[in-house]
């Protein structure tokens, strides 16, 4: 049995890897708004496990699948196996059995590693905890078509340094560009992942302010991620400067955009003259996490195609 190729994070493809898929979400993004008809997974079932809601994952997943001609099979672990207790690994060996590729948003890494490790099909984070590899796959090739290569740029990333943020740092060393993270005290990129990263491509910032200044891409996420509801008063307290507004937006290069993986709070972490500002690319992140999962599972399904 061939070794199935797997997406857990965004070091697990190389950045030759990385740039065929954004140039494949170009193609396959042009033939979605042209309405040409294009099939390569004809015949191929996703199976979609869900731990954690979502909106724009199931979404731009299932569509994604019918429109490469599969089909897409949602699965949430309340109503399986999986959430009376069945073993991460024996799910896997079943699962994979059944379909030709499996997408996970979950929790812990290490679920989504387990299962990985047990699969005979190619295995997407969807989400978990430490990683949100999709969600910058659709970032950084929004930023391509908006602003050209991200190579040498500088991204500001502002508020809690969550999933994304952790996801952003990876890409930038993959890339060869800067994250200027700001958090509020105690929220900062835990020591041991800041490690990893060095000082060439990640710098972090006490005052939000200094992180946004000369950037060309200034993001940012909700205060409160699921999994910490609990601690929702008090990030709201400690997130109060950390709101990227106007002012923060002039900070950075002229024409820098402003990127935000939704759901957003108008108010919170983004001031609504931002969000719906001639800065935001906020829609067209969104609809690109459909195309380039597309170029993703066809990838990883297909190998490199010459169409």
């Amino acid at each position: 049995m061939v070794t199935p190729r797997h997406f857990l994070q965004m070091k697990d493809l190389s950045r030759e890897e990385l740039a065929y898929l954004f140039d494949r979400t170009r193609i396959i993004k042009a033939r979605f708004k042209a309405y040409q008809r294009y099939w390569p997974l004809q015949d191929r079932t996703l199976v979609m496990i869900f731990e954690k809601a979502s909106t724009r994952t199931r979404l731009s997943f299932e569509a994604g699948m019918h429109q490469l001609g599969g089909s897409a099979i949602y699965l949430n672990t309340r109503d399986s196996q999986l959430g009376r207790g069945e073993p991460v690994e024996d799910a896997a060996e079943v699962i994979s059995r059944m379909s030709d590729i499996v997408m996970i948003r979950t929790y812990e890494q290490e679920i989504i590693e387990r299962f990985a490790g047990h699969s005979r099909v190619p295995v997407i984070n969807g989400l978990t905890n430490e990683y949100h590899p999709c969600q910058i796959l659709a970032d950084i090739f929004t930023f391509i078509e908006h602003r050209g290569a991200i190579q040498g740029r500088t991204v500001a990333w502002i508020g809690d340094s969550n999933n994304v943020c952790n996801t952003w740092l990876q890409a930038a060393e993959i890339f060869d560009f800067k994250v200027h993270v700001s958090t509020p005290p105690g929220y900062e990129v835990e020591a041991e992942r800041a490690g990893l990263h060095g000082t060439g491509h990640f710098e972090q910032f006490a005052d939000p302010m200094d992180a946004a200044r000369g950037a060309d891409l200034v993001t940012t996420d909700v205060w409160t991620s699921m999994g910490f509801e609990a601690e929702n008063e008090e990030r709201m307290r400690d997130f109060a400067d950390w709101q990227v507004d106007a002012e923060m937006m002039r900070a950075a290069k002229p024409d820098a955009v402003f990127m935000h993986c939704l759901p957003a709070h108008r108010g919170e972490e983004v001031a609504a003259e931002v969000i719906d500002g001639a800065q935001s690319v906020v829609w067209d992140e969104a609809e690109n996490r459909l195309h380039a999962q597309k170029a993703l599972m066809e990838f990883l399904l297909l190998g490199r195609v010459n169409d």
